[in-house]
């Protein structure tokens, strides 16, 4: 089910929901986070409710000390929510693509750095191409993609705190939205643009932020507490994938160089880790111990039958 949760969530973020903010191109992009984190706390407590009610909702008690990472994670996730509906507002959904390509390298360093998950010899050089583009890039256009690498190191932290703290996926992710909750009511008292537009439109629209916001983020909660962290960043891929076509054959951006470059080099990066991970796959585990051999059974008169 790991996989299956980790395609849902990728697939969601790569097609689903750009289109959905693109929609809502006539409200600002903090307007809109804290939109979709309203919306997302309505949707996830009313679930979290409902489970409840049937006993199916699991509570991390009693806390942890590392359940504080929560904190983490949903700063995590909100510096990520922004940027990236910067990138669309922007037109930049490019730069977002080349971020969510470079994230699951960072996802794989940060195994193998915080929690010990070894890489093998093509998994460290699949690491080093992909910084080596970033490198190329920034020597080419003299400039550092800050935003590319900033939803890249943004998701990653997020998923490694994700990972350790290992909460049920709706409990951490409505833990999360709470947590951002106040930030967001504070805006919305303070702006100009209404919480709750005239248009029904658009204020389903709005309220539909709640829906293609939590729906994937439990999804990848659920796959990061089931799958390696190094599975989980050699998934990651599908959502930029998705991102690049949009951009390009929907939203007509253009591939300048130094990005065509650092897009080849992270390509390599993806291809090399991916032949590993396949190679892995198909080794065989040692071979398991031979059973002992039964003892031989004995005829008991009273438990025979006939």
């Amino acid at each position: 089910m790991g996989l299956v949760y980790a395609l849902a969530a990728y697939l969601s973020w790569g097609l689903l929901v750009p289109l959905h903010f693109r929609l809502l191109g006539a409200y600002s992009p903090n307007h809109i986070l804290a939109e979709r984190i309203v919306w997302s706390s309505v949707f996830a407590g009313t679930l979290a409710l409902i489970l409840a009610a049937r006993h199916r909702l699991n509570l991390p008690l009693p806390l942890r000390p590392r359940h504080a990472l929560l904190l983490l994670s949903a700063a995590m996730i909100g510096v990520n929510w922004l940027l990236y509906l910067y990138a669309i507002s922007t037109g930049h959904l490019l730069d977002a693509s080349l971020g969510y390509y470079i994230n699951p390298l960072v996802s794989v360093a940060l195994g193998r750095v915080v929690l010990g998950e070894r890489l093998r010899p093509m998994q460290a050089a699949a690491v080093g191409v992909a910084t080596a583009g970033v490198g190329v890039a920034v020597v080419w256009a003299g400039e550092l993609p800050l935003m590319s690498l900033s939803l890249a190191v943004s998701f990653a932290l997020y998923g490694l705190a994700r990972k350790i703290v290992g909460v049920d996926a709706l409990v951490g992710f409505l833990a999360e939205t709470l947590l951002l909750l106040p930030a967001a009511v504070a805006w919305l008292v303070h702006t100009p643009e209404p919480f709750l537009p005239a248009q029904p439109a658009s204020l389903a629209l709005l309220m539909l932020t709640g829906l293609t916001t939590a729906l994937p983020l439990i999804w990848f909660a659920a796959a990061a507490v089931r799958l390696r962290l190094t599975t989980l960043g050699l998934l990651q891929y599908v959502a930029p994938t998705c991102l690049l076509g949009l951009s390009v054959l929907a939203f007509g951006e253009r591939v300048e160089p130094p990005r065509a470059a650092m897009l080849a080099l992270i390509w390599v990066a993806l291809a090399l880790y991916t032949v590993d991970a396949l190679r892995g796959r198909r080794r065989p585990g040692p071979a398991p111990a031979p059973a002992p051999a039964p003892a031989p059974a004995r005829s008991d008169p009273d438990t025979m039958r006939v």
